[in-house]
């Protein structure tokens, strides 16, 4: 069901790839205009709420999508007290725990009906910024700072780039990170950098859990159960069933109906024939997520207590 756990143990391989494409993001022309911040921290106006500039981490998220939040807020803490701004970097992770997954079944109907599963919709909806795909999704995603940084003169993006620190590559083709809120950012989401045998420890770990939670969801009777009853209605809907694992009938329909898209990518299709694609994918939408509702309300609470890297499917 497009269930993304993201490896619990991948500080600095990831973390690190996504530190060199943050401080792409800072590199350019400068303006004039001095930064922006004022480097407090805003208290939240009530319990629990997400401190300004930081957002909100969505709940039941898995562990490796929460230290991402943790990351990406601690980061931009981090930058407001040198009084620059920096956007956490999550419109990624936002579009990943869509409702387009059915977890909750009204929130994927109101979705589908409009979007279906999100493939030819960034060819009808190229404006639209909650389109995942779409040019504006893609401009904001890319780098939400963007008018704030070419506003800043040559010196001005000097200091902002020495506050977020880089990735350096060291002869032995190790990246590493200096000293700066990309690394104090990490460091907060993840832990202190690990060592590589370590790392291959817990990878070897993860796998072995991973294992045992797929296990635990494809045997489990009542899950066999309605799994089978979802292919049968898939299959008197005129659709074809190609497996009836529980781990991976959620996504089966869905990767199906992303074979249909244009290897070149949809956002140059011709506009009318995107819509009639749309609507056809609306309608196999909303009859996966109808044979799929019985299935999906047991399957997504015995997912959490066995989650596993990965996307089903």
């Amino acid at each position: 069901m497009a269930h993304i756990r993201i490896a619990r143990a991948f500080w600095p391989a990831a973390a690190v790839a996504g530190a060199l494409a943050l401080a792409g993001c800072s590199q350019g022309d400068g303006g004039s205009a001095a930064p922006a911040g004022s480097g407090d921290r805003a208290p939240s106006s009530k319990a629990g709420e997400p401190a300004k500039g930081e957002v909100a981490i969505p709940e039941g998220v898995d562990e490796g999508t929460r230290q991402i939040y943790v990351s990406e807020n601690a980061t931009a803490a981090c930058m407001r007290k040198k009084g620059f701004t920096y956007t956490p970097r999550v419109a990624g992770l936002a579009a990943a725990a869509s409702p387009v997954d059915g977890q909750d079944y009204e929130l994927a109907k109101k979705y589908r009906e409009k979007f279906g599963f999100g493939f030819f919709a960034p060819a009808v909806y190229p404006d639209d910024p909650t389109v995942s795909g779409s040019m504006a999704h893609e401009a904001l995603e890319a780098n939400p700072d963007r008018a704030y940084l070419d506003a800043l003169s040559p010196a001005q993006r000097k200091a902002y780039d020495k506050a977020m620190g880089t990735a350096k590559q060291l002869a032995s083709g190790k990246k590493v990170m200096l000293p700066g809120c990309v690394k104090e950012g990490i460091e907060k989401g993840y832990g202190p950098e690990k060592s590589q045998v370590q790392l291959d420890r817990e990878h070897t770990e993860n796998e072995e859990q991973d294992r045992a939670a797929k296990q635990a969801l494809n045997g489990d009777p009542k899950l066999i159960s309605l799994a089978q009853q979802f292919a049968s209605c898939l299959r008197d809907e005129g659709m074809a069933v190609t497996t009836t694992q529980p781990t991976a009938i959620g996504d089966m329909v869905k990767f199906a109906t992303a074979k249909l898209t244009p290897s070149s990518g949809v956002q140059n299709m011709d506009k009318d024939d995107a819509r009639a694609k749309l609507t056809q994918e609306i309608g196999i939408a909303r009859k996966d997520l109808e044979c799929g509702k019985k299935f999906r309300a047991a399957y997504f609470p015995k997912l959490a207590k066995h989650p596993f890297s990965g996307m089903t499917g």
